[in-house]
């Protein structure tokens, strides 16, 4: 019997007993079980089973009340995840883990989903509520290929040194056939927070239920969108940086290396989207002190080539990093993952930067989607980073806009935040969505979630403002880059006011999306790209053109 499965039979041979902290359920119903009084009923007895498993119960869902395997359809058992997580709230608690199986003839089978003879599945519920503090940042990291990025924030999230080897870069790898039960959100990769004491690290970051821990224990989050360093893959970097609703960049400079061509075009977007930035020397254990002083000293001229200031944290102090941290000044701060320096001042900026990108919770929620898939007992997923306003599980929302510009009704079956199953969520969280009446195929990114009430615009052409940073010539009526808004990557046509461009120049220009519509709105910045070429620009009329 495979680990998974034996999760299940130790949980069938355990039992149902009056103290025990195991309880069987067939389903659960919105419609019975959350009716009144039995809904108190429910939660008392969800109370009691956390109890009597020193703050941990276990609940099987799709048995019988003897312990037989029945199965339940998808969407029963959906639902009866959607009640037992209304039930946890009530109770002060939460779904830390669910895991599911396919159930043929009787038994529960690891390798089917789940479609013909149903779903069983073991979820455990532990003591206390999730994180409702807002206090939560996100953080974008840039820099070049072995530059130590992600090895940079492996040792954060888990306050171990690398061994050198990038060891800790591992913690960050997780791939999304990886995801095998519940939602996910692992747009970002790393995460870790502060309570009173001092940082909530990860203690296994291979197991999914640690990065739940930590969003349940924090005061304060710190989540880590980690991008990546080829060069041929920078239109994902872009888009990593771009379509989250990031509070901060991270840029890293390897001492060993220097700044390379992938660090100015790293800086460049982080710099262009206005983006409070700060540069991480890593690698420091490397190299003699002469090389690491130039290497300080390349990464404040290339700062100042753009017309930015560096302040170094290390003469200056932490409360001027974080007083002067803007579109204009940025922190420097030398490190190592392998002897740990500069990782105490990391810990304390994120402890204590303010959040940058605003929580628009009154705003109308909104949400572009950046990465889609299915999940067996769930069903489609969504996720992204919120942009405004406030989510629940069974609101009901619109998706969109589709090839043909129509928006379609879907419905909240829940939402998951690093793989802590939550009851809402609020703008600038890094969520996963399971939406009912959609199927994931029809899920694109750069679609957005909206309320039903809204009323949305799709459009194919809006008016810009473009800025021209860098082109071998000049940019044409007709020039076709790929546009980068929000989390849309479309290709798109430019139709500048006078015919051109040149480089550094700037213009308005009309932008034709040359496959399909999206919902595009005024203010909204943007990056686009081809080749060589690259340039910012602004949206600043979607009126008047189709």
């Amino acid at each position: 019997m495979s680990p998974d499965r034996a999760v299940l039979r130790r949980a069938i041979e355990r039992g149902e007993t009056e103290g025990g902290s195991v309880e069987f359920k067939e389903r659960l119903t919105k419609n019975l079980h959350l009716a009144d009084g039995r809904r108190e009923s429910l939660a008392a007895q969800l109370r009691h089973r956390v109890l009597s498993g020193d703050g941990e119960a276990t609940y099987v869902v799709g048995v019988t009340d003897d312990g037989g395997i029945a199965g339940i359809a998808p969407a029963e058992f959906s639902e009866s995840m959607d009640v037992l997580s209304l039930l946890a709230e009530e109770a002060g608690a939460h779904i830390e883990e669910v895991q599911t199986w396919g159930v043929e003839d009787g038994h529960a089978d690891t390798d089917s989903d789940g479609t013909e003879g149903g779903l069983v599945g073991v979820a455990t519920v532990t003591e206390g509520t999730v994180m409702t503090d807002d206090e939560h940042i996100v953080v974008g990291t840039a820099g070049h290929v072995d530059h130590g990025k992600s090895t940079l924030v492996g040792s954060l999230v888990t306050g171990e040194a690398d061994d050198g080897q990038g060891g800790t870069r591992s913690f960050l790898d997780v791939q999304p056939h990886e995801i095998e039960r519940g939602l996910s959100a692992d747009l970002s990769y790393g995460v870790y927070g502060f309570d009173g004491e001092g940082p909530v690290r990860m203690d296994n970051p291979h197991r999914k239920g640690d990065r739940a821990r930590v969003v349940e224990e924090a005061d304060r989050l710190v989540s880590f969108v980690d991008t990546v360093g080829h060069e041929p893959w920078l239109r994902t970097t872009i888009r990593g940086l771009v379509g989250q609703k990031l509070d901060y960049g991270l840029l890293t400079v390897a001492a060993d290396d220097g700044p390379t061509k992938t660090t100015r075009e790293h800086l460049g977007i982080l710099l262009a989207t206005e983006l409070p930035t700060m540069v991480a020397i890593t690698k420091a254990d490397l190299v003699e002190e002469t090389r690491l002083r130039e290497v300080e000293r390349e990464v404040e001229r290339l700062l100042r080539d753009v017309d930015k200031t560096p302040l170094r944290v290390e003469r200056h102090g932490i409360d001027a990093a974080i007083e002067e941290i803007s579109e204009t000044v940025v922190p420097v701060v030398t490190t190592s993952a392998v002897t740990t320096e500069g990782l105490d001042a990391l810990d304390e900026l994120f402890e204590r930067l303010p959040k940058t990108a605003g929580t628009t919770e009154t705003d109308q929620f909104r949400m572009y989607v950046d990465r889609t898939y299915s999940v067996t007992g769930v069903g489609a997923v969504a996720s992204g980073t919120i942009q405004s306003g406030e989510v629940e599980a069974g609101d009901e929302l619109l998706l969109g806009p589709m090839q043909d510009g129509r928006f379609c009704e879907v419905e909240v079956r829940s939402i998951e935040m690093h793989y802590h199953r939550v009851d809402e969520a609020s703008a600038g969280r890094i969520v996963g969505i399971a939406l009912k009446g959609v199927s994931e195929a029809a899920i694109k990114r750069g679609m957005v979630l909206l309320p039903r009430e809204a009323d949305p615009d799709p459009v194919r052409e809006f008016e810009a403002e473009v800025m021209v940073l860098n082109h071998p010539t000049r940019i044409g009526s007709g020039y076709e880059p790929v546009v980068h808004l929000e989390t849309v990557s479309e290709a798109a046509a430019f139709y500048p006011d006078g015919g051109q461009l040149l480089p550094g120049d700037s213009g308005n220009a009309r932008v034709r999306f040359k496959f399909r519509p999206y919902l595009v709105e005024e203010g909204q910045r943007f990056v686009f790209r081809e080749g060589s070429s690259k340039g910012v620009g602004t949206v600043t009329d979607v009126t008047g053109v189709e």
